[in-house]
Formats: structure tokens, sequence, C-alpha cells
């Protein structure tokens, strides 16, 4: 009997190491697959470079590694600088139609459109360091040589269709110098007389070629990839229903060629509170306006396009959105 107990026990302890020994293996496999397992609840895939783009209806090779490493630089970085590149789109939604016709009237091709997303993330109150001011980011000697008015009530840098004139004659003047669109875009940013000087010293033919300091070298690709982002949103991760787009507006046109001495005063009139007229009309740099004998043209929103009700979902590009 005694021998039977033993038995017995002996079964059950050595059935306990065993399946001690299973826990402690199993322990041990669970232990690693927890270590493999990503801490973060999504992963982050590089987007990939395609072997070319078309811009400005000529294809850029970008096979070659500095084109590869340079564009993959800043695919990663529209791609994952998610709020950003988002409010990029849904602001075009407003811009680009008062972009698009400008630059077409123009002879400027559409793909610089893109140049004004980089510039400013199309936000036309946008100043940098450098003080270069609006959509198209232009210094004041610049916008002035360009035909737009600096004074201390108004700023056309600021009007997004004055601006978008101005930018053109000056890529218009680029392209005539150079004969090519990039290199043109690569000038936007370092001035021609820099990406002339280059082109000679370094005996190249496109300022893709040249060796700059690192925004302009970054400059063409930032482009680029915005054009990317923009023709294909979904695929780079972008989820936008019509709805979420900044819808354009209607406005009434007032041309005034007289001073206003308080534009609080003229917007309630006028059936819009000041902000509302700050908003849309973001040239106006003071609370009043000084005429100075020039003729402006202030915009009204018309007030039944105030709200977000549902009843607009104007799209501008069919690609940005998902039904």
């Amino acid at each position: 009997m005694k021998k039977i107990i033993l038995k017995a026990g002996t079964a059950g302890i050595a059935g306990v190491i065993g399946l001690t020994a299973c826990l402690m293996t199993g322990h041990r496999d669970s232990t690693a697959v927890v270590e493999e397992t990503p801490v973060v609840a999504s992963f982050t895939n590089s987007p990939g470079v395609p072997p070319s783009i078309t811009f400005c209806d000529r294809s850029i090779d970008l096979t070659r590694y500095n084109s590869y490493e340079g564009m993959d630089r800043e695919l990663c970085g529209f791609t994952y600088f998610h709020s950003t590149t988002m409010l990029l789109i849904k602001r075009a939604n407003r811009h680009f139609p008062v972009i698009e016709p400008i630059l077409r009237a123009n002879g400027i091709p559409d793909d610089f459109k893109y140049l004004a997303v980089i510039e400013s993330n199309l936000e036309p109150t946008a100043v940098s360091p450098a003080r270069a001011v609006g959509v198209w980011q232009l210094l004041e000697s610049t916008a002035k040589q360009y035909g737009l008015r600096i004074t201390p009530t108004v700023d056309e840098r600021r009007n997004v269709a004055k601006s978008t004139q101005a930018a053109c004659k000056y890529l218009n003047e680029a392209y005539r110098k150079y004969g090519d669109w990039t290199t043109v875009a690569s000038s936007y940013n370092a001035g021609m007389g820099r990406i002339t000087t280059q082109l000679e010293k370094q005996g190249v033919e496109s300022a893709l070629d040249l060796y700059l300091l690192e925004e302009t070298t970054r400059y063409p690709y930032r482009i680029f990839a915005a054009k990317l982002i923009f023709e294909n949103p979904y695929k780079y991760g972008f989820i936008i229903h019509a709805e979420n787009l900044y819808k354009p507006f209607e406005y009434q046109e007032h041309t005034v060629n007289s001073d206003i001495p308080d534009l609080a005063a003229f917007a309630q009139e006028n059936g819009v509170t000041y902000n509302d007229l700050k908003i849309f009309n973001p040239w106006l740099r003071d609370a009043k306006l000084v005429t100075d004998g020039a003729s402006y043209t202030i915009l009204i929103p018309k007030t039944n396009q105030m709200k977000y009700d549902g009843s607009t979902r104007y799209v501008h590009d069919k690609r940005w959105t998902v039904q």
C-alpha cells in the first residue's frame, strides 16, 4: 500500500515537474513574443519613392541616389506630419479655385500651385522669419517690384489673387532666363542671382544637379512630394470626406476708393462682424483703410454660407475625398 501510495505520489510529483517545465517553457516563449511585439498601436510604413515623377510635363528621374533620398525624406515628412498635411488639403479646397485660373491665364504650369503649398501652408497671413508674407511668401521689395501695394493699412501680399498675379510675373521672368521649370522653382527659394551664379560655377544645366544650401536643395523635392500626396491622399493614408474640406465662399464685392476710418463700423453696416471682415480680407492690416487715391475691392461673405450645415459640400478635386 505504501508502494502504491509512493508510486502515485511519485507520478504526481513527476507530473507537476513536467507541467511546471511546460509552463516555464511557455513563459519563455511568451516573453520572447512580447519582446518582439511593437510597443505602438500602429505600424509606420515607408511610403516608397517612385522611379520618376512628372513635373510641368517633364519626367524627373528619381532613381539617382540624391534624387531618391531627397524625395524619400520629403515624402516621409508629408506622410507622417499628419495634421499639417491634412489641413493643407482642406485649405486647398478654398484657395486652389482662386490660384489655378490665375496660373493658367499667365501661362504658368498648374503644378506651381504646390509651390504655394510648401511656401506658406496656404495661409494668407503667414509671415516668415525673413519677413516674407502671404501665400506666396513675398518679400516687401519683391512684392512692390511686381505691382503689389504695401502701406501702413494695406498689405496686398495677403490677398491671394493679387499675390498670385505677382508671383506669376516672377515665375515667367525666371522661365525666360532658364527655360526649365524645375530651375525656376529653385530660384524662387534662392533667388535668380544665386542660382545663375552656381549654375555657371558648377558647370551644370539644372538646379537639381547643384550643390546648394540644404533648404534650397530640398525645395523641389518638397514640391514633388506635395504633388504626389495631393494627387492621391488615400494612398498615403489620408481619409477625407467631402464635408471635411474647407468650402469656398461667395462674396459681395465692394469697390472703395475713399478712406474708411472705422472698419468695424463698415463691417456692421454690411451685415458681418469685424472678425469676418478681417478673415476674408486679410490684406487689411489696420482698423482703418487709407486708400491714398487707390481703388480696393473688399469682399463681404454672403451670410447664408457662414455655417457648415451640410448644404454645401464642394469638392474641388475628386481625388482628395473618399465616398
